[in-house]
């Protein structure tokens, strides 16, 4: 028989090189010009249902969340909506003052500037916990558009069942 290019001590050093490659690299949080697909941030204010205030590498950032829009409270112009104090309040509890992961789109910045951003608590999504709840009604525009079939999915559930603004709100 004749000797292996490749000794199993080499092939397993070579594996495990790769492994530790791929953990330090992380090429599916991108990288580049565009900066990483996902980051960890600290909320530092909720300015509503669907917009955040977040510190990430010490400077502070507005964040629209991505696929869902819920009611005004403080659009200059606008009148308070139909539970958008609800919406915002729960946006409060659940993130103001926390750490967050910020799993950027395609599209990573807005026409007002902000970043646009799916956002995690933990595991919770957050995106869709709004819409699940009936504080928000989805909000689809390409090409930030990943999670839109599952986002449309909770809403007209919601929508079915009459929770929150569904139940509440004229159309």
């Amino acid at each position: 028989m004749g000797r292996s290019l490749w000794s199993r001590g080499q092939l397993g050093s070579l594996v495990l090189l790769a492994a530790a490659a791929l953990l330090i690299l992380r090429p599916w949080e991108g990288g580049g010009e565009a900066g990483p697909r996902a980051v960890d941030a600290l909320v530092t204010r909720v300015v509503d249902g669907d917009t955040v205030e977040a510190r990430i590498d010490g400077k502070v950032e507005d964040v629209r969340y991505i696929g869902v829009d819920t009611p005004e409270t403080v659009k200059p112009g606008t009148p308070v909506q139909c539970f958008g104090p609800r919406a915002s309040a729960f946006n409060h509890r659940l993130v103001e003052n926390r750490r967050v992961r910020l799993v950027f789109g395609v599209e990573r910045r807005d026409a007002y500037g902000r970043l646009l951003a799916y956002v995690y608590l933990g595991r919770r999504f957050v995106n869709a916990s709004l819409v699940r709840r009936g504080l928000a009604r989805t909000l689809t525009i390409p090409p930030n558009d990943r999670f839109a079939p599952l986002l449309r999915g909770l809403e007209l559930s919601a929508a079915r069942a009459g929770r929150g603004l569904w139940g509440a709100c004229p159309p």
